[in-house]
């Protein structure tokens, strides 16, 4: 009972869809509507408003990091673990949206943040490194999930390996559009509108 509140608790931490309301609040508009229509922090930047995009980047972040730290505090590491992946789920698949949220790449960031932040700071140095590099938000995020379990083996975290897969897998089929698209060299550059 203890873990399955942590896990609605994650659920709704990550369910709050921050690039909605930063949007609104500083009149940028209905991200539906802008880019490629998701919440996120890539399609706020698509407003033109790198301010918004870093605040809607650090707020889907933190939802994760705290849904971790809070459960870890009340409760211990399985519902630490637990609330970090519904927190991931809650944002991509947030109920106050009808189930229709956001890729989940900067709540899982932050999710390992919390969890791990050895390797949480790789998978964000490999997202900014593959960012750089290529230019493209997606590319970035299959690097930063495919390489994350790779780091939490290498960075001692091997607890942690079934929700790394669990998560990369989750990361991989929210972008199974991006991998079409980049497959077909159609992908817009962050900053781009598709």
């Amino acid at each position: 009972m203890v873990l399955a509140l942590w896990a609605v608790i994650g659920y709704l931490l990550g369910s709050i869809p921050f690039g909605m309301l930063v949007a609104r609040t500083l009149g940028l508009g209905n991200l539906r509507q802008i880019g490629s229509g998701n919440i996120g922090a890539t399609n706020v930047l698509r407003t033109g408003n790198k301010a918004a995009a870093a605040v809607t980047l650090l707020l889907d972040a933190a939802k994760g990091a705290v849904a971790v730290l809070l459960a870890r505090a009340m409760v211990g590491e399985d519902a630490a673990q637990l609330a970090g992946l519904t927190a991931f789920l809650g944002h991509c698949f947030p109920i106050w949206l009808s189930f229709r949220g956001g890729k989940g790449v900067a709540t899982f960031l932050g999710v390992f943040m919390g969890l791990a932040w050895p390797v949480g700071v790789a998978c964000c140095l490999t997202w900014l490194v593959a960012a750089a590099a290529t230019r493209i938000s997606s590319m970035a995020a299959i690097y930063s999930a495919a390489l994350s379990t790779i780091w939490i083996v290498f960075l001692g975290y091997s607890e942690l390996f079934v929700l790394g897969i669990v998560i990369t897998l989750l990361v991989f089929f929210r972008h199974a559009a991006n991998i079409r698209r980049l497959r077909s060299g159609t992908e817009p550059k962050i900053g781009e509108k598709p």
